[in-house]
């Protein structure tokens, strides 16, 4: 998976948050107390649905270091940690961005790439990658981190999630308002939102974000393909990165944690492929062979 899920789960925990709250305050209220007023309300819910996003970009870097206990190489004292600094830095100059920092992880293979600005990102890979995988492949999956970073797609996704938070906000208002005038009161009662209101509100919250979610994986998962493209192209040759896949196809992928699974170079297939922020690995080997 790429790199969404530092940023997802802070993002819904501030939306939920700010939701909270803004409803314990009176917002929901005043919104409804006399007629839905669907432009206070398309106000609203773009600061909550944003808030979040941007707010888990912007620690998304610090969160990595601290969820993944990653150690960023300040002077390298291996050589192996030299090479991984050398070979990340002729990769940052080639896609023309600053120089990241790079880190190193205890665990199984797997790497990920994070940051709120591309010429302020880390990149950091796994023991487990450095020791099963051999230094052409692992500079495939540098490549491939590298044209995230290049890319923008932190920034991509943080507007494309702030963008659904948004609607999953809005549409859950309407249909707890329409829900609670309908069903649950007189259509002449104009003192605020009722119980009906609330519970719908909070369903649909749940539901709408479940669909939120498939829209966020789908384009996560073009992401990865324009990444592993990325990477071939700063290589200057597709086979580096097919071999790194592959290798990855024959191995247990490093759980990340949560906040993080969507950061990894590949992840363990979830319940359905729909809700994957990765695409199969033979799927991206399909497409790199196809160019």
């Amino acid at each position: 998976m790429k790199r969404i899920f530092l940023f997802l789960a802070t993002n819904l925990a501030v939306m939920l948050v700010m939701s909270l709250v803004l409803s314990a305050l009176g917002v929901n209220r005043f919104l409804s107390a006399n007629g839905l007023n669907l432009g206070t309300l398309m106000v609203f819910s773009l600061v909550v649905g944003f808030t979040g996003a941007i707010f888990s970009l912007l620690i998304s870097k610090p969160m990595a270091k601290w969820s993944t206990g990653a150690r960023v190489i300040e002077a390298p004292s291996t050589s192996t940690e030299l090479w991984l600094v050398d070979t990340v830095k002729t990769l940052a100059q080639s896609a023309g961005i600053a120089m990241p920092e790079v880190a190193i992880f205890e665990g199984a293979p797997n790497a990920f790439a994070t940051g709120a600005f591309k010429n302020s990102a880390l990149v950091a890979v796994s023991t487990g990658l450095l020791e099963s995988m051999n230094k052409q492949e692992i500079e495939a999956v540098l490549g491939h981190e590298i044209a995230h970073v290049s890319n923008g797609d932190m920034v991509t996704m943080t507007l494309i999630q702030g963008v659904v938070n948004t609607f999953v906000v809005f549409l859950a208002r309407v249909v707890g308002y329409i829900v609670d005038k309908a069903v649950f009161r007189n259509n002449n009662d104009n003192r605020g939102p009722g119980m009906g209101y609330m519970i719908t509100v909070f369903v649909c919250e749940l539901v709408f974000g479940v669909v939120a979610s498939l829209i966020v994986a789908w384009f996560s998962r073009q992401r990865e393909f324009r990444a592993d493209a990325g990477s071939a192209k700063l290589l200057g040759n597709s086979q580096p990165m097919i071999a790194a896949l592959a290798r990855l196809g024959g191995l247990e992928p490093g759980e990340l944690p949560k906040a993080m699974a969507a950061s990894g170079i590949s992840d363990r297939p979830g319940i359905s492929e729909l809700f994957s922020s990765h695409p199969p690995i033979e799927e991206r080997i399909a497409a790199l062979r196809g160019k």
